[in-house]
């Protein structure tokens, strides 16, 4: 393998009891990538992380850290290798935080396992880098999992690893400790050129942090690529077998599936303007028709995916008169007009007109679905 990658993998299969679930696993790091694996529960990719950790064996293939194969290091020097943080609830009992971040210098300090000033030294830098100063004397059953955590990657950063391996780190945690992890893991492998493998429920975050991103299915791996690569509307839709819903690449957002029949309501939306519309229609299971949006606009993805029909119009081009004759068809046979209140000008003077038909013909204008019968 070349000096360049510091972690490669191929021809793996993984599994248990000698059984492959998965085969042809392919994929070479440099030093400071992040490799995230996505997928459905259940497909295999916590069965890859433990395989190239070496809790389990692989079926076949090799797995090389630099030129060395990962089947021939010995403990000690796997340990200073790499290093891991698991999905499972740490209970150490009579613990401080600091005394957990410190088993992270086990590899380094003997048999006795006694720490020198210059590894005390260590585990401080290593708390002070996930920002875990604060709590260093607390115990650590009592700290909240967005402290444990980062007391536990702590602890790993405390091995002084070339590679850091992480299975679901973010399960346990809200939103923000879930921003604060993945910010010191990009950090990590900014500055010091850590190489860190993980898995990632929320695809939204993993397209912001990954260098690359492995899909994995249940049939295998399906894609390796970079998030530009790998992320689009579809091959996320077959990765996780959407049958109803969608996921917007572009918005990074879920949507359930849209409300079926012919629309009831039409909303003239715009700039964003539509979107809250678009969700309080949906959870009052009322089918609606959007328009006429400008296929770059903010809401356009969400329209596409929730309304029954939307009109739309090339970006930054004139409104047509095939548009405007299909709104205006649309907009005719709805039993109501939601007028979002976006901004009007030059380009999307016709949604106006689109209003003023509506009282024309005495369809009932509202501006908020709660105003429905």
């Amino acid at each position: 393998m070349a000096d360049e990658y510091i972690f490669s993998a191929a021809g793996l299969a993984v599994g248990y009891r000698g059984r492959a679930v998965l085969r042809d696993i392919d994929v070479r790091l440099r030093r400071g990538q992040i490799l995230t694996l996505i997928g459905p529960n259940g497909a295999g990719k916590s069965t890859i992380l433990k395989t190239v950790t070496r809790q389990l064996s692989a079926i076949a293939g090799t797995v090389y850290i630099g030129r060395e194969e990962l089947s021939g290091l010995g403990q000690a020097a796997l340990a200073k290798t790499m290093a891991v943080v698991l999905t499972e609830r740490v209970q150490p009992e009579m613990m401080t935080c600091y005394d957990v971040a410190a088993m992270g210098r086990y590899p380094y300090t003997g048999r006795f396992g006694t720490l020198s000033a210059a590894d005390h030294a260590i585990v401080r830098a290593a708390l002070r880098r996930v920002r875990a100063e604060e709590i260093a004397g607390q115990d650590f059953t009592r700290v909240s999992d967005g402290q444990r955590q980062r007391v536990l990657l702590a602890r790993a950063l405390c091995q002084e690893p070339e590679i850091l391996i992480l299975d679901e780190p973010t399960s346990f945690l809200d939103i923000r400790h879930k921003i604060d992890l993945l910010d010191i893991l990009l950090e990590e492998s900014r500055s010091r050129r850590l190489t860190v493998i993980l898995s990632l429920h929320e695809i939204d975050l993993a397209e912001k942090i990954s260098d690359l991103v492995m899909c994995v299915t249940g049939e295998g791996v399906t894609r390796v690529g970079t998030p530009e690569e790998v992320f689009s509307d579809d091959a996320i839709a077959a990765l996780y077998g959407l049958d109803s819903g969608s996921y917007l690449v572009k918005r990074g957002s879920v949507e359930l599936a849209r409300v079926e029949g012919a629309p009831q309501v039409f909303v003239v939306g715009g700039a964003g303007c539509g979107l809250p519309h678009y969700r309080a229609l949906q959870k009052r299971r009322l089918p609606f028709a959007a328009g006429i949006l400008f296929e770059n606009d903010l809401e356009f993805e969400v329209a596409r995916a929730l309304a029954a029909k939307v009109i739309s119009q090339t970006a930054f081009t004139p409104i047509s008169v095939q548009a405007v004759r299909a709104a205006r068809e649309t907009l005719l046979q709805c039993r109501a007009v939601l007028d979002a209140g976006a901004p009007k000008g030059p380009l999307n003077a016709a949604n106006d007109a689109l209003v003023a038909l509506a009282q024309a013909h005495g369809i009932k204008v509202i501006h908020h679905a709660e105003e429905l019968d």
